[in-house]
């Protein structure tokens, strides 16, 4: 629920964010929206894949809980959802760099903006790495390698937490 609800307020962040500048030439946000479609932006589909990435992490969540699991049922119920949440972060990731970037890839090393999009990235692919990891095989139902998995799981969460506490420190051009 929270990794959703904060998946959603990106999206709002995105939607309600500062873009326009008013007569006095100060960046400033129109009204109030709770949704918006954008799919013209790279900074909205980043978001809005993220938000979607984080509904299928529930779904996974869900049915994590259920006990006695056939190997093609876990890969099935679990670790199916777990790859599709998991490419839709990097998608997302992506979506990101380029929406900062303004191409595909960059260096900015002293950017800010920029090491909250890489380490969330990282974040991503640490995600990835553990969801592959995690594969139950169909003879024995035992995962490929349990540990890559927790360890992938750890220092993804860890990433998307370094991340968002940079963004704590992050301040709007001109602010």
């Amino acid at each position: 629920m929270f990794f959703s609800t904060g998946g959603y307020v990106s999206l709002l962040q995105v939607v309600n964010g500062p873009r326009e500048v008013d007569a006095a030439g100060v960046l400033a946000a129109g009204r109030w929206r709770w949704w918006a479609r954008e799919p013209g932006r790279a900074e909205w589909l980043s978001a809005a894949t993220l938000f979607v990435g984080t509904l299928v992490f529930a779904i996974l969540l869900v049915d994590s809980f259920i006990e006695g699991l056939s190997a093609s049922a876990e890969n099935r119920l679990v670790w199916s959802p777990d790859m599709i949440g998991c490419t839709l972060f990097l998608i997302s990731g992506q979506l990101a760099i380029v929406e900062t970037c303004h191409r595909s890839w960059c260096w900015r090393s002293r950017d800010l903006g920029w090491w909250i999009v890489m380490i969330t990235q990282l974040g991503s692919v640490l995600f990835m790495v553990s969801a592959v990891a995690s594969f139950a095989r169909p003879i024995g139902g035992e995962v490929l390698s349990e540990p890559v998995a927790n360890w992938g799981t750890l220092t993804g969460a860890l990433c998307f937490a370094v991340a968002g506490g940079l963004q704590e420190l992050e301040r709007p051009a001109g602010a």
